[in-house]
This record gives C-alpha cells, sequence and structure tokens, in this order.
C-alpha cells in the first residue's frame, strides 16, 4: 500500500529559491498574472500588493494542492526526493500537465531512469526554451535522483 507524503523543508526551499518573492502581481514568462512565490488564479489582479506573510501564506496552500497531485497521481511509493522534485514540479506545471505527461506514465511503469529523463524536457514558455526553468528541470532532476 501506497504511503502518502508531506512536503518536506528541503522541497519547499526548492520552489522558494525557483519562484522568488515578489510582492507586487506581474506577468511570468509565459504571460500569467502572478505574485509572491508563483501564486496565480483569479483573486491575482494588476497592480495588487501582498506582505511577505501573505505571500508566504499562498505559497504553503498553493503547494498543498500540488501535493495532492502527486499523491493522487502517482502509483508507486516515492521517496522523499522523488516527491519533493514532483510537487515543486508540479507547482510550477500545473497538476492538468502532470497528469497527461509521459514523465507521469513513466513513473508509473516504475521507469525511474526514464521519468528523470522527462524532467529537462519541460523547458518551453511561451513556445521558447527558458534558462531559468530549465535550470530548474535540472535541479528537481538531481533532487529526484539524489535521495
Amino acid at each position: 500500500m501506497k504511503i502518502p507524503l508531506q512536503y518536506s523543508k528541503t522541497g519547499l526551499a526548492l520552489t522558494e529559491r525557483f519562484e522568488g518573492c515578489r510582492l507586487e502581481a506581474y506577468r511570468d514568462v509565459a504571460g500569467v498574472l502572478t505574485i509572491g512565490y508563483g501564486h496565480t488564479g483569479p483573486d491575482v489582479h494588476e497592480g495588487q500588493t501582498c506582505t511577505q506573510q501573505q505571500a508566504m501564506a499562498w505559497l504553503i496552500l498553493d503547494t498543498q494542492t500540488a501535493v495532492q497531485a502527486v499523491n493522487d497521481l502517482v502509483q508507486i511509493q516515492l521517496n522523499q526526493g522523488e516527491f519533493d522534485a514532483l510537487v515543486d514540479f508540479v507547482f510550477n506545471l500545473g497538476a492538468a500537465a502532470f497528469a497527461r505527461s509521459t514523465l507521469l506514465r513513466l513513473l508509473n511503469a516504475d521507469d525511474i531512469a526514464g521519468a528523470a529523463d522527462q524532467f529537462v524536457l519541460w523547458d518551453h514558455a511561451g513556445g521558447q526554451v527558458v534558462a531559468g526553468l530549465l535550470r530548474r528541470r535540472l535541479a528537481e532532476k538531481r533532487e529526484f535522483l539524489d535521495a
């Protein structure tokens, strides 16, 4: 039986590092209105500001959505590093993209190496390779394989 996992402090630090924190709403590289640590959604609007505490509260809430998606979609038992890497990946890309990804299909087939190789293929935004996304995918892959 698969045991559900929780996001670790190491994983949360990975997300904080790559998202960065901006206390005023901005458009990300894909043009999505964003605030705090990568918070998006209908509650984000042009000119909006937030406190550091609000940004952290959104981060905790938003990562819980990713935690739930990884626990629900992955059928094999993960170790903490694998789980943390996947939660950061899902936080950044969304559960829908993860649900239909080859990465998930390979992972559920217990092809860990094949799944790990999929991270770097997700380095595009707006049809362009984004260096920051490639760095993030490489960090996720390292976390996924090193634990």
